[in-house]
Order: structure tokens, then C-alpha cells, then sequence
């Protein structure tokens, strides 16, 4: 059975399928694909493939017509428009038997007469935000939802179905755990770090209201070290430009400004700082794996008591006016201890943590749903790609 794991948005969103591609690439049976619409993310993907001795992959780069290519440089986006590039390469997606992706926009390719694959969704993250409850996800075959509370919300919404989802576990962990990244002291004092994360969307991130005010903040602060690494869609592409509006803070040296490298993704600030700063980031639930003080920034005036997709705003005190930050940042890194035991309960509706090895469990529970719903058809490529061993 071919399967194709496809990437066209922002890195970030590799780390949570790419582990289950790799251990089912490694299952007899499977044959999977790694398609991409840039060479970059087939870099990253070849790079961390070294973490999975036993994978078996190929790597396909879709086709970039000249206009395409064109567009693509005028709009230093970092990415080809995706509904061209999709339409472009239709038919290569129509010889899958399944096509799994962590976004939602691939379900254009049903309606450019892909008919052929099942379309699996992984998601790219467990947070409250409603995105979680896309109406897309209903079009998917099968969903690998990434959470116990996820799964419970989906199916209360009507958007999947007893026996086409599966509550895996949270894969990106399992690259983590490979990489081995951990807690480290990323400043050469013994400061307090906070990590600063505001969202990319500005009707709910905090950037605009608060941004500036809050690096300034730290930055005369002889108290603490701070990490801004937003949303990397914050400032996507990370650019030498994006960085000069940073550079009255880069010789400070309680500050690091990360608009977008693999640091930013590979969970090395959401495992380093002591304390955690944000809006509506999913990011949230991957810092409290280990709870620790959480600060939200209401920039955006939300009604948000008694709103289940600001959840995790339960988890820690609300700012919406900045001259309560300071004392109110203060008094959470004192006494954490309020908001512990909401955080723990929080966690475990959000994970589930019971496997060491969640690639190969969500890759276990795909094939098991592809084999039983999949008849595979012999398929012949006529581009070309690369076998890695």
C-alpha cells in the first residue's frame, strides 16, 4: 500500500506526523512517500530522518511550473501558493492509496478530482482554540486526533464518526525525545527565564497590543532572562529585515529574539524557560508537560471566562491592562502553586502519555485502519524520487 505524507505549510508542522511516516515506512505492507512542496522541508525531513535508523522512505518534490516559481520569489512567502501547487500536481496525488497531512487546505484536491486516496488528518497541535473543530476535518476518511478532550469535542461537533478516528498519542514528543532535547541553561546567568509566545493571528494574539512593551519590559529587568519566539507564522519567513526591527535588544544579554528557527519547533525554549508567557498558542499544553507558571496576555478583550476554547486560560492569571503585568509576573513566579493542580488535570485530558513511543503507536493505529478500509491497487509513477534507506 502507497502512502504519502505530504508537507506544504510552515516546518512546524512536520514534527507532528513525520514520526508516524518513518515507523510506518518501517511496517511491512507500507510503502510511504514524503511529498513536499519545497526542497527545504525535504532537508528537514532528511535530516531528522537520521533519528529513525530503520525508516524507508522516498522523498518526491512536487512540480514548480516557471510562473509558479515566479510568484514564489516575488512574495518571499517561503512557500508556493498551495491551491496552484495542488491543482499542478493532481495526479500524482490521485495514484495514492492515502494521503496523510496535519492541515486542512490538501482536501482542495478532492475537489480537482483526486478520488483515489483516503485523506488522514493528524492535526498540528492540542489546544482549545476553535480551530480544533474545523469543519473540514468531517471531509477526512480517518482523523488520528491528538487528545482524549480533542476527540470528545469532535465527536460532540459531528465531525468524526465511531470507527474513522483514532485518540493517538502526541508524536512530535517522539522526535523530542530522539533529539534529546531537554532542559538547559540558555543564558550564562541564573535568572528566571520566561518564554515569550504570542499567536500569528492578530484577532487573538497579544503582539500588537502588548509586544513591544513586553521585550521592552524585560529588557531593563535585572530580575529575568526572556525568549521571544513567537508563533513561528508570526514573522514567516524570518528574514535578515524582520530581525533589524530586533536589534536594539540583540547585545542584551538576559534577551534572545527567535522569529523562526528549528529551536522555535523542536520544543529546546518550551523545555528551557521557567515560566511561559502567551495567548492562544498551542504551545501552552507542550511547556506544561513539565507545569510550571503560565501568564496570559488578553490583548484581543475576550469574553473568555467560561469559554471552553480559552481553557487554558484557566491555568494562570489574565492580564488585559500592561501595568498589572509586571507585579502580576512577579507574584506567579513566587507562588506557582494555585494553579498546579488545574495545570496536571489539564494535561492529562490533553495527552495521552502512556506510550513511550508515540510514533510507532499512531503509526500501529493508522495501519491498522488502512488495512481494514484500504483495497490496495498497484500504482505506477511516471515522475521521478528518491529511495532512502
Amino acid at each position: 500500500m502507497r502512502v504519502c505524507f505530504f508537507y506544504n505549510a510552515q516546518h512546524h508542522q512536520v514534527l507532528h506526523s513525520l514520526p508516524v511516516a518513518f515507523e510506518l515506512s518501517a511496517m511491512p505492507g507500507f510503502a510511504v512517500d514524503i511529498v513536499a512542496s519545497t526542497q527545504g522541508h525535504l532537508d528537514l525531513v532528511r535530516d531528522l530522518q537520521k533519528l529513525y535508523p530503520d525508516a524507508r522512505v522516498t522523498y518526491r518534490l512536487l512540480e514548480q511550473p516557471w510562473p509558479l516559481r515566479l510568484y514564489s520569489r516575488l512574495i518571499q512567502t517561503g512557500l508556493p501558493p498551495k491551491l496552484l501547487t495542488l491543482w499542478h500536481n493532481r495526479a500524482l496525488f490521485d495514484c495514492y492509496d492515502a494521503i496523510v497531512v496535519p492541515e486542512r487546505t490538501s482536501l482542495a484536491l478532492k475537489r480537482f478530482g483526486v478520488r483515489r486516496p483516503k485523506f488522514i488528518h493528524t492535526s498540528h497541535g492540542a489546544g482549545d482554540r476553535a480551530a480544533t473543530l474545523d469543519r473540514r476535518i468531517a471531509e477526512f476518511d480517518f482523523a488520528l486526533v491528538p487528545s482524549p478532550k480533542t476527540a470528545q469535542w469532535l465527536l460532540e461537533g459531528g465531525l468524526v464518526r465511531p470507527g474513522h478516528y483514532a485518540v493517538g498519542a502526541y508524536a512530535k514528543f517522539d522526535i523530542v525525545r530522539r533529539l534529546r532535547t531537554q532542559k538547559r541553561s540558555l543564558f550564562a546567568n541564573d535568572r528566571p527565564t520566561v518564554l515569550y509566545n504570542p499567536h500569528f493571528r492578530p484577532q487573538l494574539s497579544s503582539w500588537r497590543e502588548f509586544g513591544l512593551r513586553v521585550l521592552d519590559h524585560f529588557a531593563r529587568s535585572d530580575r529575568y532572562n526572556l525568549i521571544f519566539a513567537p508563533h513561528v507564522r508570526l514573522f514567516s519567513p524570518p528574514t535578515q529585515e524582520k530581525y533589524a526591527a530586533f536589534a536594539k535588544y540583540d547585545a542584551l544579554p538576559n534577551m534572545i529574539i527567535d522569529l523562526g528557527s528549528m529551536r522555535s519547533i523542536d520544543m529546546t525554549y518550551t523545555l528551557s524557560a521557567d515560566a511561559y508567557i502567551g495567548d492562544v498558542s498551542s504551545q501552552v499544553y507542550e511547556f506544561l508537560l513539565s507545569p510550571r507558571p503560565c501568564l496570559f496576555l488578553n490583548g484581543h478583550r475576550a469574553n473568555w471566562r467560561d469559554n471552553p476554547r480559552y481553557l487554558f486560560w484557566t491555568l494562570g492569571p489574565v492580564v488585559s491592562d500592561m501595568a498589572m503585568f509586571p507585579a502580576t509576573l512577579d507574584q506567579l513566579l513566587a507562588d506557582p502553586s494555585p494553579w498546579r493542580e488545574a495545570q496536571d488535570k489539564a494535561v492529562a485530558a490533553t495527552f495521552d502519555l502512556s506510550t513511550d513511543t508515540p510514533g510507532h503507536h499512531n503509526a500501529q493505529l493508522l495501519a491498522e485502519w488502512l488495512s481494514a478500509n484500504v483495497k490496495h491497487r498497484a500504482t505506477t509513477f511516471a515522475s521521478t524520487a528518491e529511495r532512502v534507506h
